[in-house]
């Protein structure tokens, strides 16, 4: 007798099977549409923004408001990411920063906030990249040497030959070269130490300086007395931060670092459109081999687990997190940093944080996003202190290729309208000291 069943169900089965793979290529069709128009919307908006001067709706008023008519009794100049200047004398942020100075003069200090010399730091001797860097460094000490004001450098991540395992040797070397060919230069803080280190100037303003490389940097790091440094834990430093703060609370206070604690550019897990889907373009800047929705994979890894230099890394999520819990105690303060390639301004919980790190490159930055500015544009910020306690924040770019003449500036705003009092320190000092840090 006749069995017809199983060639029924062999017939039942190859068409089930057949449906299921035509709906895994209609799937696989469907997200490929969905990412490539989100792709293309992507691109459309960044050409509408990239590269123009972003200022949140709440500011733009600011922007337009007349500085003092008095001279400032102070400002500082925070400049990052120095480390490709121009070495041929025609470097735009270097000729601006000089032009700078000399309408400043004494009553001026000069922050450089690491990164000082690409793509490594400062090899040794006998490394075939010492003479190119020594190059770049120099014209840095050149321009910073007739200075009659302060000037402080710190270190940043390539600084540390990129944060690898014999990054601590690299950074005493440009310590001690900037120390001898520029003596009158803080290289701060020393010895590769966390800090906190201070360094007091006029007019009741105090610079805390910040080592955040040494939290997130692989190897050897230096801790406790044997090395020179004053904390003997990773924690330690951010109890002695709040300590300074909480004993300079009659004085303005700026606080340096080269990462940033918010930023909307690629260390904060933004990206555009090219680097989706030109990945490998991370790898060598002419990889131009195309890899849609596979390429998105690279970006949602750095904004979901992170490289070392980035907010998502462990390492740099706990850094950021301490630091913010005793920031955010001290109303005002504000925080300047470098590390990604723009200019960015967020005003968060009273606090200020500053990213000025376009000295010598320039990169991607998302507009909004709780920022107050953003700028793809290659310059530096500049805060100003007056007599009436008032304390301004200015944004200078170059006007031309070379730097010889100063752009319109995009954003300028006043952060605060008052110098802090005495007595309204030893008020807030009362309240810091009975919350303990976590």
């Amino acid at each position: 007798m006749l069995r017809p069943y199983p060639v029924l169900s062999g017939v039942v089965l190859r068409t089930s099977g057949m449906s299921f793979v035509l709906f895994l290529l209609y799937v696989l069709v469907g997200l490929a549409t969905i990412t490539v128009v989100w792709l293309l919307y992507r691109y459309w908006q960044e050409r509408r923004y990239r590269r123009r001067p972003y200022v949140a709706s709440a500011a733009q008023a600011g922007t337009v408001t007349p500085l003092p008519t008095e001279k400032p009794t102070h400002s500082i100049a925070l400049v990052g990411d120095l480390g490709a200047v121009a070495t041929n004398g025609r470097d735009p942020v270097i000729n601006l920063l000089q032009g700078w100075q000399q309408h400043t003069g004494a009553a001026g200090t000069v922050v450089i906030l690491g990164d000082n010399v690409y793509p490594t730091g400062l090899p040794a001797p006998t490394h075939p990249g010492r003479a190119d860097a020594e190059q770049r460094l120099n014209v840095q000490l050149d321009a910073l040497r007739s200075f009659a004001g302060q000037v402080v450098f710190l270190s940043g991540n390539h600084d540390w030959n990129k944060g690898r395992r014999d990054g601590y040797e690299y950074v005493l070397r440009q310590e001690a070269y900037v120390r001898d060919h520029l003596p009158k230069a803080h290289y701060l803080p020393a010895r590769g130490c966390p800090g906190p280190v201070t360094l007091q100037l006029p007019d009741q303003i105090l610079l805390v300086v910040l080592n955040t490389q040494w939290w997130v940097q692989h190897g050897p790091r230096p801790l406790g007395d044997a090395y020179g440094c004053t904390a003997t834990t990773s924690r330690e430093p951010f109890e002695q931060l709040r300590q300074v703060l909480v004993a300079n609370q009659h004085q303005r206070i700026v606080v340096a670092g080269h990462h940033p604690l918010y930023s909307n550019a690629m260390h904060g897990g933004q990206f555009t459109t090219k680097q989706h889907v030109f990945p490998l373009l991370a790898v060598h800047k002419k990889a131009y081999v195309p890899l849609p929705v596979i390429g998105s994979l690279f970006p949602a890894y750095r904004r979901v687990v992170g490289a070392a230099e980035d907010m998502a890394h462990p390492r740099y999520r706990a850094m950021r997190r301490r630091l913010l819990r005793v920031l955010r105690e001290f109303p005002n303060v504000l925080y300047a940093a470098g590390h990604d390639h723009n200019l960015q301004y967020f005003q968060r919980r009273g606090g200020h944080y500053l990213v000025s790190g376009s000295g010598s490159k320039t990169a991607f930055v998302q507009k909004g996003n709780k920022a107050t500015f953003t700028h793809e544009h290659k310059g530096f910020f500049v805060v100003e202190f007056y007599a009436n306690g008032e304390t301004w924040l200015r944004t200078l770019e170059p006007g031309n290729a070379d730097g010889t003449t100063q752009a319109a500036e995009p954003f300028r705003g006043r952060l605060y309208t008052a110098a802090p009092t005495l007595a309204e320190a030893s008020a807030h000092a009362g309240s810091a000291e009975s919350s303990p840090l976590q």
